[in-house]
């Protein structure tokens, strides 16, 4: 089963309770929060407030952003993470695979990051939680390769996948395919050549999401399909892209 949500950070500088509303008055049915403002690490006691808010809208509540660079990052701020993930009821952690891209980072390097993203999902496991490291930029999962073999090498990791600029329908789904069964979330947004900053409407890329969402409600596993970057930061733009979302998901 597909839920729709979106990713608390579209709206970095709304407050907890308009994002709640925001998103349950869209007809989404899960948040995916941010570690940077709306729930920071190592209070659990604002997680288990926003986490409320939640199940009185009725919403479930989805990865929690943190922003751990594994390899690079203190080892022991991730205990505050998972305090903050625990109290929310996250079933994952987001973390990054390291902050350079793969074909830049050395072996010892790469094993660095490995290790400590072995380190975070053992942690995280014990508290029955799962980690993701979400495909980006400037990470060990700016690859394909690369990041099936993180997925190989880390027991308990699972994927977090998102299209890159203008993104091409049959390397997105070659990709999905290959991350499937182990792909836990997808970001949902549609930008042109220009990027980050050339936001289009989610329904600009029908051509894409469509057959992509189809691809992933294939196996009937449970995965969280977020909304992000949309247009202008506007709640406008939000209402627009999750009606289309989920006018394609027949809800």
């Amino acid at each position: 089963m597909i839920i729709a949500g979106l990713a608390s950070v579209t709206f970095r500088g709304r407050a907890v309770d308009e994002v709640v509303d925001l998103v349950a008055d869209a007809g989404l049915g899960a948040v995916e929060w941010g570690a940077d403002v709306h729930v920071p690490p190592g209070d659990p006691a604002r997680a288990a407030r926003v986490a409320e808010l939640c199940r009185v809208r009725g919403l479930v509540i989805g990865t929690y952003g943190s922003y751990y660079k594994a390899g690079r990052g203190d080892p022991a701020e991730f205990a505050a993470v998972l305090d903050s993930a625990e109290a929310l009821g996250a079933p994952r952690v987001r973390v990054w695979a390291g902050v350079r891209g793969s074909a830049e980072t050395g072996p010892a390097e790469r094993a660095r990051i490995t290790d400590d993203l072995r380190r975070c999902a053992e942690l995280a496991a014990g508290r029955g939680i799962a980690v993701t490291a979400e495909h980006h930029a400037c990470s060990l999962t700016d690859d394909l390769a690369s990041a099936l073999r993180l997925l190989d090498e880390v027991d308990g990791l699972v994927a977090h996948w998102q299209p890159k600029a203008s993104p091409e329908v049959a390397a997105c789904l070659a990709e999905v395919t290959a991350l499937l069964p182990r792909l836990a979330a997808v970001h949902a947004f549609s930008w042109g050549s220009g990027g980050y900053t050339d936001r289009l409407a989610l329904a600009e890329r029908a051509d894409l999401w469509r057959p992509l969402l189809a691809l992933l409600a294939e196996d009937g596993r449970d995965r969280h399909v977020v909304l992000e970057f949309v247009a202008d930061d506007s709640p406008e733009s939000m209402r627009r892209d999750a009606a289309a979302l989920l006018a394609w998901l027949g809800a």
